[in-house]
Protein backbone atom coordinates (compact mmCIF):
# COMPACT_ATOMS: atom_id res chain seq x y z
CA UNK A 1 0.00 0.00 0.00
CA UNK A 2 1.43 3.39 -1.04
CA UNK A 3 0.24 5.68 1.76
CA UNK A 4 2.07 8.84 0.71
CA UNK A 5 4.52 10.23 -1.83
CA UNK A 6 6.98 13.07 -1.48
CA UNK A 7 8.78 13.95 -4.68
CA UNK A 8 9.50 16.45 -7.42
CA UNK A 9 6.70 17.48 -9.76
CA UNK A 10 7.85 16.55 -13.27
CA UNK A 11 4.53 16.78 -15.10
CA UNK A 12 1.26 18.64 -14.57
CA UNK A 13 -2.16 17.95 -16.03
CA UNK A 14 -5.58 19.41 -15.36
CA UNK A 15 -6.36 16.74 -12.79
CA UNK A 16 -3.13 14.77 -12.37
CA UNK A 17 0.52 15.19 -11.48
CA UNK A 18 3.59 13.03 -11.94
CA UNK A 19 5.91 12.90 -8.94
CA UNK A 20 9.45 11.63 -9.34
CA UNK A 21 10.50 9.75 -6.23
CA UNK A 22 13.98 8.19 -6.19
CA UNK A 23 14.05 8.10 -9.98
CA UNK A 24 10.57 6.63 -10.37
CA UNK A 25 7.69 8.68 -11.75
CA UNK A 26 4.30 8.15 -10.13
CA UNK A 27 1.16 9.39 -11.90
CA UNK A 28 -1.32 10.59 -9.28
CA UNK A 29 -4.89 11.74 -9.88
CA UNK A 30 -5.67 14.92 -7.93
CA UNK A 31 -8.34 17.60 -7.77
CA UNK A 32 -7.98 20.57 -10.15
CA UNK A 33 -7.18 22.82 -7.17
CA UNK A 34 -4.19 20.67 -6.23
CA UNK A 35 -2.96 20.57 -9.84
CA UNK A 36 -3.19 24.36 -10.13
CA UNK A 37 -1.28 24.86 -6.87
CA UNK A 38 1.57 22.51 -7.88
CA UNK A 39 4.66 23.79 -9.70
CA UNK A 40 7.05 21.96 -12.01
CA UNK A 41 10.39 21.25 -10.39
CA UNK A 42 9.11 21.79 -6.86
CA UNK A 43 8.63 19.21 -4.12
CA UNK A 44 5.11 18.04 -3.32
CA UNK A 45 3.76 15.78 -0.59
CA UNK A 46 0.57 13.86 -1.30
CA UNK A 47 -1.28 11.39 0.91
CA UNK A 48 -2.38 8.66 -1.45
CA UNK A 49 -4.85 5.85 -1.92
CA UNK A 50 -4.13 2.97 -4.28
CA UNK A 51 -7.05 1.91 -6.48
CA UNK A 52 -6.72 -1.74 -7.46
CA UNK A 53 -8.61 -3.03 -10.48
CA UNK A 54 -8.27 -6.13 -12.59
CA UNK A 55 -6.71 -4.23 -15.47
CA UNK A 56 -4.96 -1.35 -13.74
CA UNK A 57 -3.47 0.17 -10.61
CA UNK A 58 -3.97 3.89 -10.03
CA UNK A 59 -3.10 6.42 -7.35
CA UNK A 60 -5.23 9.25 -6.02
CA UNK A 61 -3.55 11.91 -3.90
CA UNK A 62 -4.49 14.69 -1.49
CA UNK A 63 -2.54 17.41 0.35
CA UNK A 64 -3.97 16.40 3.75
CA UNK A 65 -4.81 13.23 5.61
CA UNK A 66 -8.27 14.64 6.33
CA UNK A 67 -9.14 14.89 2.63
CA UNK A 68 -7.82 11.38 2.05
CA UNK A 69 -9.98 10.10 4.92
CA UNK A 70 -13.09 11.70 3.41
CA UNK A 71 -12.22 10.23 -0.01
CA UNK A 72 -11.96 6.74 1.48
CA UNK A 73 -15.26 7.24 3.31
CA UNK A 74 -16.93 8.29 0.04
CA UNK A 75 -15.63 5.16 -1.69
CA UNK A 76 -17.50 3.07 0.87
CA UNK A 77 -20.82 4.60 -0.22
CA UNK A 78 -22.86 2.45 -2.61
CA UNK A 79 -22.60 3.76 -6.16
CA UNK A 80 -19.61 6.05 -5.54
CA UNK A 81 -16.42 5.16 -7.43
CA UNK A 82 -12.99 6.84 -7.41
CA UNK A 83 -13.92 9.35 -10.13
CA UNK A 84 -17.12 10.42 -8.40
CA UNK A 85 -15.45 10.61 -4.98
CA UNK A 86 -12.69 12.78 -6.42
CA UNK A 87 -15.35 14.93 -8.09
CA UNK A 88 -17.03 15.54 -4.73
CA UNK A 89 -13.74 16.70 -3.22
CA UNK A 90 -13.05 18.84 -6.28
CA UNK A 91 -16.34 20.71 -5.86
CA UNK A 92 -16.73 20.72 -2.07
CA UNK A 93 -14.32 21.27 0.80
CA UNK A 94 -14.21 18.70 3.60
CA UNK A 95 -15.95 21.26 5.82
CA UNK A 96 -18.77 21.67 3.28
CA UNK A 97 -19.12 17.90 2.98
CA UNK A 98 -19.29 17.48 6.76
CA UNK A 99 -21.82 20.32 7.04
CA UNK A 100 -24.04 18.85 4.31
CA UNK A 101 -24.00 15.44 6.00
CA UNK A 102 -24.70 17.00 9.41
CA UNK A 103 -27.63 18.96 7.92
CA UNK A 104 -28.88 15.87 6.04
CA UNK A 105 -28.74 17.98 2.89
CA UNK A 106 -28.11 16.08 -0.33
CA UNK A 107 -28.44 19.11 -2.65
CA UNK A 108 -24.69 19.96 -2.59
CA UNK A 109 -23.84 16.42 -3.74
CA UNK A 110 -26.45 16.44 -6.53
CA UNK A 111 -24.58 19.36 -8.10
CA UNK A 112 -21.44 17.24 -8.52
CA UNK A 113 -21.01 15.79 -12.00
CA UNK A 114 -21.75 12.06 -12.00
CA UNK A 115 -23.70 12.09 -8.72
CA UNK A 116 -27.42 11.44 -9.16
CA UNK A 117 -30.22 12.09 -6.64
CA UNK A 118 -30.19 8.52 -5.29
CA UNK A 119 -26.43 8.46 -4.80
CA UNK A 120 -26.48 11.93 -3.23
CA UNK A 121 -29.00 10.71 -0.67
CA UNK A 122 -26.92 7.61 0.03
CA UNK A 123 -23.85 9.79 0.67
CA UNK A 124 -25.74 11.72 3.34
CA UNK A 125 -27.17 8.58 4.93
CA UNK A 126 -24.07 6.39 4.82
CA UNK A 127 -21.61 9.08 5.94
CA UNK A 128 -23.71 10.11 8.93
CA UNK A 129 -21.58 9.85 12.06
CA UNK A 130 -18.44 8.94 10.08
CA UNK A 131 -17.03 12.44 9.50
CA UNK A 132 -15.55 14.97 11.89
CA UNK A 133 -18.27 17.48 12.84
CA UNK A 134 -18.08 20.75 10.90
CA UNK A 135 -16.22 23.50 12.72
CA UNK A 136 -18.24 26.64 13.45
CA UNK A 137 -17.29 29.53 11.18
CA UNK A 138 -17.27 33.11 12.37
CA UNK A 139 -18.51 36.06 10.35
CA UNK A 140 -14.97 37.42 10.19
CA UNK A 141 -13.72 34.08 8.89
CA UNK A 142 -16.18 34.20 6.02
CA UNK A 143 -15.25 37.79 5.28
CA UNK A 144 -11.61 36.81 4.88
CA UNK A 145 -12.42 33.74 2.78
CA UNK A 146 -14.40 35.55 0.09
CA UNK A 147 -11.60 37.91 -1.04
CA UNK A 148 -9.16 34.99 -1.10
CA UNK A 149 -11.49 32.99 -3.34
CA UNK A 150 -12.10 35.96 -5.62
CA UNK A 151 -8.36 36.54 -5.98
CA UNK A 152 -7.73 32.91 -6.89
CA UNK A 153 -10.54 32.85 -9.44
CA UNK A 154 -9.35 36.16 -10.94
CA UNK A 155 -5.79 34.84 -11.21
CA UNK A 156 -7.03 31.75 -13.03
CA UNK A 157 -9.05 33.89 -15.46
CA UNK A 158 -6.05 36.11 -16.22
CA UNK A 159 -4.05 32.97 -16.99
CA UNK A 160 -6.78 31.93 -19.43
CA UNK A 161 -6.60 35.19 -21.36
CA UNK A 162 -8.86 37.81 -19.78
CA UNK A 163 -7.71 41.24 -18.65
CA UNK A 164 -7.12 41.82 -14.95
CA UNK A 165 -10.07 44.23 -14.75
CA UNK A 166 -12.57 41.84 -16.31
CA UNK A 167 -11.17 38.89 -14.33
CA UNK A 168 -11.42 40.75 -11.02
CA UNK A 169 -14.95 42.04 -11.65
CA UNK A 170 -16.24 38.66 -12.79
CA UNK A 171 -14.58 36.84 -9.87
CA UNK A 172 -16.15 39.21 -7.36
CA UNK A 173 -19.57 38.79 -8.98
CA UNK A 174 -19.56 34.98 -8.95
CA UNK A 175 -18.24 34.80 -5.37
CA UNK A 176 -20.91 37.23 -4.15
CA UNK A 177 -23.74 35.30 -5.84
CA UNK A 178 -22.53 31.76 -5.09
CA UNK A 179 -24.28 29.44 -2.67
CA UNK A 180 -22.16 28.26 0.31
CA UNK A 181 -21.67 24.81 -1.24
CA UNK A 182 -20.32 26.42 -4.42
CA UNK A 183 -17.54 28.36 -2.69
CA UNK A 184 -14.62 26.42 -4.10
CA UNK A 185 -12.20 27.70 -6.71
CA UNK A 186 -13.17 24.96 -9.18
CA UNK A 187 -16.92 25.60 -8.90
CA UNK A 188 -16.54 29.39 -9.03
CA UNK A 189 -14.20 29.22 -12.01
CA UNK A 190 -16.73 27.14 -13.93
CA UNK A 191 -19.41 29.76 -13.21
CA UNK A 192 -17.10 32.57 -14.31
CA UNK A 193 -16.23 30.78 -17.55
CA UNK A 194 -19.91 30.16 -18.26
CA UNK A 195 -20.61 33.88 -17.87
CA UNK A 196 -17.64 35.09 -19.90
CA UNK A 197 -17.62 32.67 -22.80
CA UNK A 198 -14.46 31.92 -24.86
CA UNK A 199 -11.32 33.73 -23.71
CA UNK A 200 -10.38 34.63 -27.26
CA UNK A 201 -13.37 36.97 -27.42
CA UNK A 202 -12.02 39.07 -24.58
CA UNK A 203 -8.48 38.98 -25.90
CA UNK A 204 -9.58 40.17 -29.32
CA UNK A 205 -11.11 43.25 -27.74
CA UNK A 206 -7.67 44.29 -26.59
Amino acid sequence: MIASLRGTVVHLGLDAVVLEVSGVGYAVAVTPDVARAAHLGEELLLYTHLIVREDALSLVGFPSREELSVFVALLAVSGVGPKSALGVLADLSIEQIAQAVADEADAPFRKVSGIGPKTAKLIVVQLAGKLAPPAPTSTSGRAHAAPDLAAQVAQALVGLGWTERVAAETAEDVVASADPQERTVAALLRRALAELGPARTEVSRG
